[in-house]
């Protein structure tokens, strides 16, 4: 992973445009090919960023001036995304080689619910059947590989809570997922966002890129909250 702290301005244009005056920041460029821009101030959150599969060019501008270009390619989502970041002064550049992540182990309700939703995937869309759980991908384990009526292949992402990380995660997983014919063969692998609560705008996002959200009732799952066994 590599850390640069520097003074530069970024603009991205894609499926719309946004633009960071220069100030001070952090630059994250990861070792599974993502870029993400931090401020000190704010949430954990990145200002802007770019998912893998994506590709960083550094170069000048015609002032002289140091320029990143991160360019991710077209889909049937969208058109190309370009960040390009002008980075005016240097104040740390450093790399770091983590090694291998073993993962997130989860536990309490988030663990429960994927074994839960393992053993009765039809909760979440009918005809739906499990394929296995934490189906390994190059950038981690989707929670939940399924296939539907029709032999499509689903990849479910489980929450707690559901917000735009969860969906942006599950997001990366596709496009990946989607580049292996042995999963495409009865179309593309579809989505399914699953969390007890979805906020509104992770809701948004999801819908806008074609992933299925499903809001899990944990009492009902677990039967102790069966709406036949109650007597009023």
């Amino acid at each position: 992973m590599r850390l640069v702290v520097a003074r530069c301005q970024v603009d991205y244009a894609g499926r719309l445009t946004a633009h960071l005056p220069v100030a001070t920041r952090v630059l994250m460029i990861k070792a599974d090919g993502s870029v993400l821009i931090h401020s000190d101030g704010g949430s954990f959150k990145p200002l802007n960023w770019m998912s893998p599969p994506c590709s960083l060019r550094e170069g000048v501008d015609d002032d002289g001036t140091t320029l990143w270009t991160v360019t991710s390619r077209a889909s049937a989502k969208g058109p190309e995304d370009t960040l390009r970041i002008r980075v005016e002064e240097i104040l740390s550049d450093t790399s770091h080689d983590l090694g291998l992540d073993p993962g997130l182990r989860k536990d309490g309700v988030e663990k429960h619910l994927q074994e839960l939703l393992a053993d009765h995937p039809a909760h979440l869309d009918e005809g739906l059947t499990l394929v296995r759980r934490e189906y390994p991908t190059a950038i981690g384990p989707v929670d939940l590989m399924c296939r539907d009526a029709a032999g499509a292949s689903v990849a479910v992402e489980i929450k707690r809570r559901g917000e735009i990380d969860g969906v942006e995660q599950l997001t990366r997983y596709l496009e990946l997922l989607n580049r292996d014919p042995l999963l495409t063969v009865k179309g593309p692998v579809r989505g399914i966002f699953a969390a007890q609560e979805i906020k509104p705008q992770a809701r948004v996002l999801a819908t806008d890129r074609g992933i299925a959200c499903a809001v899990v009732d944990y009492d009902a799952l677990r039967g102790l909250d069966d709406p036949s066994s109650r007597l009023f």
